[in-house]
Parts: C-alpha cells; sequence; structure tokens
C-alpha cells in the first residue's frame, strides 16, 4: 500500500497579523506613512495655492527623494550596526518637528520659498533614517515562517499609508483647513514613536549574528553590489523598482491641484479629496485581495506585468478629459501600484542574505525611492516646460518599455 505524498503546508491568510507584535508593527507605521502623506497634500496645496509654482512642486519631488538616493546605502549599513528602533524614533521626532513647523508659518503667514525648501529637505532625511531601519526589523518581529507574510503585509502598510494619506489630507484639509490639520498631523506620529521602546529586538534571533561595521568602505559596496547582481531575482526587482522610481514614483501627487483645475476641480472640496483617495481605495482593495486570497503570489514576471498595467493605467489617466474616468484610472493604478511594489519589495527582502540585510534593502531603498528624485524632473520639471498631462504620459511609456525589456530576459520559470 502507497503511503500518500506529504501536503504542503496550509497557507493561512494574514499570517503575520496573529502576531501581537506585528500588529502593533502593521498599525505604527501604517499610521506613520500615512502622517508622510497627510503632509505632503497640505503643504504642497499651500505651496501652490501662494506661490502657483510647478518648480516648486518638483522641487518637492527632488528633496524628498534626493537623501533617499545619497543615504539609503549607509542608513542600512548603521542598521547592520545599531539598533534599527532608534534610528527610526529619530527619523519621527524629526518628522513631528517639521509638520510643527509648517502649522506655525501658515498660522502667522510667514511662509516664504526657502523656508519650504529647508522643510522640505528636512522631510526627506527623516524618511531615509525610518524606511532600511523599518525594513530590518521587521525580521525581528515574526517568526520566519511568517517573514513573506509579514513581509507583504508590511509593503501594504506602507503603500496603504501613502496612497491613503491623500484621502486623510483632502479631508483635514477641508474640515479643519491647512494650519489646523496639518499641526494635528504632527501627533499623528507619537503612536510609532512609542511603540518603538518596547518592540522586539533581537540580532542572534533574526541570524544577523555579529553586528557588522557601521562605517562603509568602496569594498564594502563593491562586494555588496556584486553579491546583489549575482542573484537574477534580487537585480531584477531592484532594476524594475528603480525604473517605476525614476521615471514616475509618486510624482504626479505634488501635481494633483493642476490635473484637478484641468478636470474643473480647482478648489480643496469634497471632488478633489475623491480624486487623492481614488488611489487609496484601489490600494486597500488590492491589500485586502494579496493577503486574504492568495492571489499574485510573488513571481518576478508578475511584478513586471502589473507595472505596465500600472503604467497604462496612469497614461489614461493623464490624458483623460472627465472626472469620472480620472477617477476610476487612479483606483486602478492604486491597485496596480500597491501589487507590483509590495511583490518587488517581498522578493528583495525574502531572499536578502541575512549578514548583509541591511545593507541590501539599502541598496533596494536607494534604488526604489532614491531615484524618484528624477521622477521630479521626468514629471515636474519637464511638466512645467510641455505640460504635466504630457509629461506623465511619456513618463509612464518610458516605464512601460524598461518593464518589458526586462520580461523577455526573464526567465519564465
Amino acid at each position: 500500500m502507497n503511503n500518500p505524498a506529504p501536503s504542503a503546508p496550509a497557507r493561512r491568510s494574514f499570517a503575520a497579523l496573529r502576531h501581537p507584535s506585528y500588529r502593533g508593527f502593521f498599525l505604527a507605521f501604517a499610521g506613520a506613512m500615512m502622517a508622510d502623506s497627510v503632509e505632503h497634500v497640505i503643504s504642497y496645496w499651500m505651496m501652490f495655492e501662494k506661490f502657483q509654482s510647478n518648480a516648486l512642486g518638483a522641487f518637492a519631488v527632488v528633496s524628498h527623494w534626493l537623501p533617499f538616493l545619497l543615504l539609503s546605502l549607509p542608513v542600512g549599513a548603521l542598521a547592520d550596526h545599531f539598533d534599527p528602533r532608534r534610528l527610526i524614533q529619530i527619523g519621527m521626532v524629526i518628522f513631528m518637528g517639521v509638520s510643527l513647523t509648517w502649522g506655525a508659518l501658515f498660522l502667522t503667514d510667514t511662509l516664504e520659498i526657502w523656508h519650504a525648501m529647508v522643510l522640505l529637505t528636512m522631510h526627506g532625511i527623516a524618511g531615509v533614517l525610518w524606511t532600511p531601519g523599518a525594513q530590518v526589523l521587521l525580521h525581528h518581529v515574526v517568526p520566519p515562517e511568517d517573514l513573506q507574510s509579514a513581509v507583504r503585509l508590511n509593503a501594504t502598510s506602507r503603500q496603504l499609508g501613502l496612497l491613503g494619506g491623500p484621502a486623510i489630507g483632502g479631508a483635514l484639509l477641508m474640515l479643519l483647513g491647512p494650519t489646523y490639520g496639518i499641526l494635528l498631523n504632527a501627533f499623528f506620529y507619537l503612536p510609532t514613536i512609542i511603540w518603538l521602546w518596547k518592540a522586539p529586538y533581537s540580532r542572534v534571533a533574526a541570524g544577523q549574528g555579529p553586528p557588522r561595521r557601521a562605517l562603509l568602505s568602496v569594498s564594502d559596496v563593491t562586494s555588496t553590489l556584486r553579491r546583489i547582481g549575482s542573484h537574477k531575482t534580487l537585480l531584477s526587482m531592484i532594476l524594475l523598482s528603480g525604473g517605476a522610481s525614476f521615471f514616475i514614483g509618486n510624482a504626479y501627487l505634488p501635481q494633483m491641484p493642476d490635473f484637478a483645475r484641468s478636470l474643473g476641480h480647482a478648489d480643496a472640496d469634497l471632488s478633489y479629496s475623491v480624486l487623492l483617495g481614488a488611489d487609496a481605495v484601489g490600494a486597500l482593495t488590492a491589500g485586502f485581495i494579496l493577503e486574504s486570497r492568495g492571489w499574485l503570489q510573488p513571481n518576478p514576471r508578475t511584478a513586471m506585468i502589473l507595472a505596465i498595467l500600472w503604467c497604462v493605467a496612469l497614461a489614461g489617466f493623464a490624458m483623460s478629459s472627465l472626472y469620472s474616468l480620472a477617477v476610476l484610472l487612479l483606483f486602478v493604478a492604486g491597485f496596480m501600484d500597491l501589487s507590483f511594489n509590495s511583490m518587488a519589495q517581498t522578493l528583495v527582502q525574502l531572499n536578502a542574505p541575512a549578514d548583509i540585510r541591511g545593507r541590501v534593502l539599502g541598496v533596494f531603498s536607494m534604488m526604489a525611492l532614491g531615484l524618484r528624485t528624477f521622477s521630479g524632473v521626468t514629471v515636474g520639471l519637464m511638466g512645467a516646460a510641455i505640460g504635466i498631462h504630457t509629461s506623465l504620459t511619456l513618463s509612464a511609456l518610458a516605464l512601460i518599455a524598461l518593464s518589458a525589456m526586462l520580461l523577455v530576459r526573464s526567465p519564465r520559470s
């Protein structure tokens, strides 16, 4: 009598959320990401209303993401050496200070362009202190068997906060006004700071061994890049995420007031909030499907196809002159954005070698977030010259070409 073949373990939906420590992680970081995005919505609106400058909107993108380009790898090395919880807390405190300063400038009606430039830059520095450390900390919060679920949910929480923030920011802008809305937003960072004091952290349990040196050398950088280049999945996902950041990123969000005006909604009313929130609803739908139904399991080729569909939706939005169609396409874009971004991050985090995990995640952040510096040029500055509708469309077509090339070169297995 033949023995039946052993069956694969059943996949549990939302497995990471069954751990109390991860539930705290998920809620804390989703709230912090939401606060980050809320600040963008309110500050971008006020800058556009006061200065009417697409170029300043482009600077907002460049100054936010340039620190990721320059500092992600060094911060990843710090996360390999020091307790990542403390790095994240420093970033949260800077975030709070920036929001409070925006509120003071709005209240006294003393905002000038140089104020905005300094605050936007400080906001970017706070972000780079947070991101690689949070990705490293994730490996200390859940056991290895539930890491895939945790990575996907973490990517989902970040994207939900990033895309859901505009909906909350639009509501605060409409209900409280920019001054009190952004002052309230400063306190949204507190839960994350408090949770981090007692968050789980064990270097040995995460398989990292003794801490590596905190300062990078040239040989350290080249060794890290060489190991990434020899791993096809790591390399393809980092290139895909880097291309998405370079050509598009989230550079269309600072230009959303101009898109809204072209659709006949120039005021900060419910219609503008719905336009901002369409991405968030799409992302919420995608996040639920990814974990509850088990669809779109991590696969490099699937991530590339989803990136192409994201570009198609954004190009359609850029060319649309109908408000209802624009909202629908932003919903689709939000769905695809979260789907391919969370999948790419999942594949990178699961395949990053434990001994250089912070460094690999630093490279990923440098590409996936740091290259958004240049999306301020491809969408923002180019939009100031040829129109934001045309610039977003051309940027989407460029990313389609890159994604298709990676897809053709990617093995089917």
